[in-house]
């Protein structure tokens, strides 16, 4: 029930993709104005990811997890009653509150599953996020095209009621919790930096990377930022014990997060534009997004077993280990695609699926090691703030990657001519092939990291005996 509750979660990322060009006339609103329903489901569920994994150990894990569902289907409610642009906000925000989900049932893995178990369950956990974005592209575009775009967010609804019943009947509240008094004015704080670091992060390309509001939203983020963090550091109870963050374990494990989170939104920008350009461009197949969304599909399916692999190499060779060969062979995907490009060679539909297997692949290896390296760096009690700062870190690489490879494949952006007329203009091969060997270097960087972190004795799971062990 977590998983399918991570995988409803990780629906609400993608379920919006193929409305994006429609939201104007949906919504009756500007273009500029719509992209921020890609936005602020991103803001919000950064900043909850973290608030939510220290609620979970203060107050209780299950309860932070029906919290995470009835916010997801309160959301998608409002989304699917909404034909104007003010309240679909105010639903797709609520949706991202969701996003702590994955974070704090990995917490609660930790406390339930058997330690013969845990490995391989936190790996399936960890790899709900690539499945429900397998799965969100070709489900949304079916039922968008089919049905409609407000039956789309009704399913979610009700994914979401299901998802919280199923948590209330089958999952134990945890042992213990921490107890003490919420760091109100740190959460605080937390969302204002992480807003002034996301937000122009997101919209930089559109405001203009040297226009006032972008750099001094980065400048309020370093001011912010220092401030916040002296707040932290001397705080008796703080929102992020920043000496725990500040671990050499911790804090490499969340840097190769970054890298790795950067390299996993490349594998979305990327392929499906090639497989959705049109024919007469140097790289364009000419599908259509459900199509396209089928082909791009198996690498979820690969992400979920090679979850199961990760835990088998963390059981023999440690997690650093299963972390460095997931960026191994993230990168190697990576490497075949500047292979194509630098190589001039014809793009085809198996050379995309190839490529999104091997991310898939290494994605799954790579989240599962994440979390194993987390819990054995950090007391039971922290569990659930350590992993919503991790899972933090990826969404900063993610955000970072939108960025980033967004900007590289607007700069390369070319148009495409067909009997003399412009139909489209599409990213260039300049912009595929400096993009995908950034998302390498990124993969490279995530690898070596990972085999700096030291290893930690703390056991996984403290002295914790299963009866059905005995």
């Amino acid at each position: 029930m977590l998983c399918a509750a991570g995988i409803v979660v990780a629906l609400m990322q993608t379920i919006i993709v193929p409305l994006i060009p429609q939201l104007p006339d949906l919504l009756h609103a500007a273009p500029s104005d719509t992209t921020w329903a890609l936005t602020i489901t991103l803001l919000t569920g950064a900043t909850i990811t973290p608030i939510g994994g220290r609620l979970g150990d203060m107050y209780g894990k299950r309860r932070m997890l029906l919290a995470s569902m009835g916010c997801v289907s309160a959301g998608s409610v409002i989304c699917a009653l909404s034909d104007s642009l003010i309240p679909f906000l105010v639903g797709r925000g609520m949706q991202g509150l969701g996003f702590g989900t994955i974070a704090l049932g990995i917490s609660v893995m930790r406390d339930i599953v058997p330690p013969r178990h845990l490995g391989s369950a936190v790996g399936t956990m960890s790899a709900s996020l690539g499945i429900g974005g397998a799965l969100g592209l070709p489900v949304s575009a079916a039922v968008a095209q089919g049905i409609g775009w407000h039956a789309l967010f009704w399913l979610c609804a009700v994914a979401g009621v299901a998802g919280a019943i199923g948590i209330r009947l089958t999952v134990p509240e945890s042992r213990g919790t921490s107890g003490g008094r919420f760091d109100l004015l740190g959460a605080i704080g937390l969302a204002v930096v992480l807003t002034c670091l996301l937000l122009p992060l997101s919209k930089g390309a559109g405001w203009g990377w040297s226009s006032p509001m972008t750099l001094g939203m980065f400048a309020a983020f370093l001011l912010v930022g220092a401030a916040w963090s002296v707040l932290e550091w001397r705080h008796r109870n703080p929102l992020i014990d920043l000496r725990v963050a500040l671990d050499r374990p911790v804090l490499l494990t969340n840097v190769a997060s970054v890298a790795t989170g950067f390299a996993f939104y490349s594998s979305q920008l990327m392929p499906i534009q090639v497989l959705m350009a049109p024919t007469a461009a140097e790289y364009g197949l000419g599908y259509e997004m459900l199509i396209a969304s089928l082909i791009l599909a198996p690498s979820g399916v690969l992400m979920f077993v090679f979850s199961h692999v990760s835990a088998r190499i963390t059981d023999r060779f440690g997690p650093r280990v299963s972390l460095a060969i997931g960026g191994g062979v993230l990168g190697t995907g990576y490497l075949l695609f500047v292979v194509v490009t630098g190589g001039h060679w014809a793009c085809t539909w198996w050379l995309m699926l190839i490529m999104s297997c091997l991310v898939g692949a290494g994605l799954g290896i790579a989240y599962s090691a994440m979390p194993a390296l987390i819990m054995r760096a950090v007391p039971v009690a922290q569990t659930g703030e350590a992993n919503g700062v991790n899972a933090l870190m990826r969404v900063v690489g993610t955000s970072a990657s939108a960025a980033v490879v967004g900007m590289i494949l607007t700069w390369a952006t070319v148009p495409v001519t067909v009997g003399g007329a412009v139909v489209a203009h599409v990213p260039g091969r300049d912009g595929y092939l400096l993009a995908s060997a950034i998302s390498l270097a990124a993969c490279v960087v995530a690898a070596a990291i990972a085999l700096a972190i030291p290893t930690v004795r703390r056991p996984v799971i403290e002295d914790i005996v299963d009866p059905a062990d005995k």
